[in-house]
């Protein structure tokens, strides 16, 4: 009887690499909002208020969002026009439709997964195809003008991008969306304002190419002082 073939020898387990972890991918997709969409478009506005100290100031209601917002008359691009920024674990479907707007889609590759506390909250009605998608974002913009350039713009109002999803581009990826919308169109320019107190947002606009004009300062009529001036200007 022939004898056993003797072990073979052992194998050097293979070490981790500390330095290089795997990435985790996080896909975002950038599409319209929709009037079913509102219930999240308030609670993050109701965010963003708190966050820029304004709360005391914030009276919208789902009710007043959706009449104003989603009304039959407006058009996308042509009136008050919402960017939504989603997220998922799961690649998006190539066969998700939007009238009026191609969806732009991206994946991040993170060092760390996202802990979202509130993914329960923020999820998305739309397009949940291949798993859950969450909100993570918005946009609010809408038509202006120029005299100097005799063309039209985009007039920014809100940019928010929720806490936990901060400081990973979406912000970004929300501007050039707005961006590349208004060179389409053959608009001149695109706009917004920033506290003078948030810094990282002035940095982060300057980095971008933006020009941050100190010497400007936005004029506002609203609540009594509009009334008192309509009734007695």
């Amino acid at each position: 009887m022939a004898a056993a073939a003797p072990p073979p020898p052992p194998t050097d387990t293979p070490e981790l690499n500390m330095n290089n972890p795997e990435p985790h991918h996080l896909f975002t997709r950038i599409r319209l909002a929709t009037s079913s969409d509102t219930p999240l478009i308030h609670k993050m506005i109701h965010q963003m208020a708190v966050f820029e100290r304004l709360s005391d100031q914030c009276v919208a209601t789902e009710q007043s969002l959706s009449a104003t917002l989603f009304s039959p008359t407006n058009i996308p691009f042509q009136s008050f026009t919402v960017f939504l920024i989603e997220v998922s674990k799961l690649p998006f479907s190539p066969n998700f439709i939007s009238p009026n707007f191609k969806p732009i889609s991206k994946i991040l590759n993170l060092e760390y997964p996202v802990n979202d506390p509130e993914e329960k909250v923020f999820k998305s009605l739309v397009g949940q195809e291949n798993g859950d998608v969450y909100v993570a974002g918005f946009v609010l913009f809408f038509p202006n003008y120029s005299t100097f350039l005799a063309k039209p713009g985009f007039y920014i109002e809100d940019l928010f991008v929720r806490e936990c999803y901060r400081r990973k581009g979406l912000g970004k990826m929300l501007l050039s969306a707005v961006a590349k919308q208004a060179v389409e169109m053959g608009f001149g320019r695109v706009e917004w304002v920033v506290l003078d107190w948030n810094i990282n947002a002035i940095k982060f606009y300057e980095e971008m190419g933006a020009n941050v004009m100190k010497e400007w300062r936005v004029c506002r009529l609203t609540g009594d002082a509009l009334k008192g001036y309509a009734d007695n200007g």
